[in-house]
């Protein structure tokens, strides 16, 4: 097996902020606190995993226009660079698939649904569909406003074999098994098993200085349920998801760049409401058969990053059964 050379990192990163510090964004009306050391669950801000994504930092999302993201993709290119992923492709845009896990219960969308604030994701991430392209076990948790991304490179073929709790100590491979238990616990605590997966185009615009920056443009997003640990790009089995807009996504790791606040208010961008939200879900849902409007509800959340306050799970919002999804067996994990 060909290794994936990477190593352990400790999450050491620099000190961003003394004091109590509070800002407040006008536009977004997004407040944020910095605490005294800067830290979240042992993580600093700014600190960056092995492949360069960013461990802890602040994140806003959006939904524009194609026509509008076209405008604000000229604005971001006066501040910030293509990502390494988006120079290589010729129109700037590289594939990301996502499989997502939860409960039987969805216990994790429904968290996502009601607006706590202190919550996590688990998924699974690929980029290629090469046998010998790495998959990266995530754990995406949020403490208040700050977001906490842990993630563990592995290989494919290891993928179902770690669904059902083994160990990598065998392999050939350096990679992050602390990170790789924690996911496994994390799973285990809550009976966690595939879910629906989701695809999409990703344009990456990023900063290398110290407050680091990166804007994200996601298009063409497509989904599929299952229950089974599929990381297959080009499959049949994908459904386009029937949204108008294009989601935009800014993530920082310190203080929030004047330039970012300008264009927020230049280009009138506004955190979505629950209400719009609401309203979007339920006419999309009417397209869909009864038994797959819960994922298709749960796609569109995951993919467009809507967190409503106050309103109960997805079966309680739109009086339809849970999808019967079994668990995962050694028939599925094939």
């Amino acid at each position: 097996m060909v290794g994936v050379g990477v190593k352990k990192e400790a999450f050491d990163g620099k000190k961003v902020s003394d004091g109590q510090n509070k800002r407040r964004n006008s536009a977004t009306g997004m407040e944020i606190r910095l605490k005294n050391s800067a830290t979240v669950l042992g993580i600093k801000l700014g600190k960056t995993l092995g492949d360069n994504a960013l461990a802890c930092r602040y994140e806003l999302k959006y939904r524009v226009s194609e026509s509008k993201a076209a405008a604000i993709e000229q604005f971001v290119k006066s501040y910030l660079r293509l990502d390494r992923y988006s120079k290589l492709r010729r129109n700037g845009s590289y594939p990301v698939l996502t499989l997502y896990l939860d409960s039987k219960d969805l216990r994790l969308c429904r968290e996502t649904l009601e607006g706590k604030k202190n919550r996590f994701k688990l998924r699974i991430r690929s980029y290629s569909d090469n046998s010998d392209s790495p998959c990266f076990f995530e754990i995406k948790r949020r403490v208040n406003r700050i977001i906490i991304k842990s993630r563990a490179r592995t290989m494919r073929d290891d993928v179902a074999g770690l669904l059902r709790g083994r160990s990598l100590f065998s392999r050939e491979y350096e990679t992050d098994l602390k990170a790789l238990e924690q996911f496994q616990l994390y799973m285990s605590g809550i009976g966690a098993r595939p879910i629906v997966r989701l695809r999409y185009l990703r344009k990456a615009y990023e900063s290398n200085s110290e407050n680091r920056v990166r804007v994200t443009f996601d298009r063409k997003i497509y989904y599929n349920a299952t229950g089974k640990p599929n990381l297959i790009l080009n499959s049949p089995e994908w459904q386009r998801l029937a949204i108008s807009f294009i989601v935009l996504e800014i993530k920082f790791t310190d203080r929030y760049p004047a330039w970012l606040s300008q264009m927020v208010k230049q280009f009138d961008l506004k955190i979505v409401s629950a209400e719009v939200v609401s309203l979007d879900l339920t006419e999309l849902i009417k397209k869909v058969s009864l038994v797959d409007r819960n994922i298709t509800a749960y796609s569109i959340i995951i993919a467009t990053g809507a967190a409503p306050f106050g309103i109960g799970g997805i079966s309680d919002m739109y009086n339809v059964p849970e999808p019967d999804l079994s668990p995962m067996t050694g028939e599925n994990c094939r």
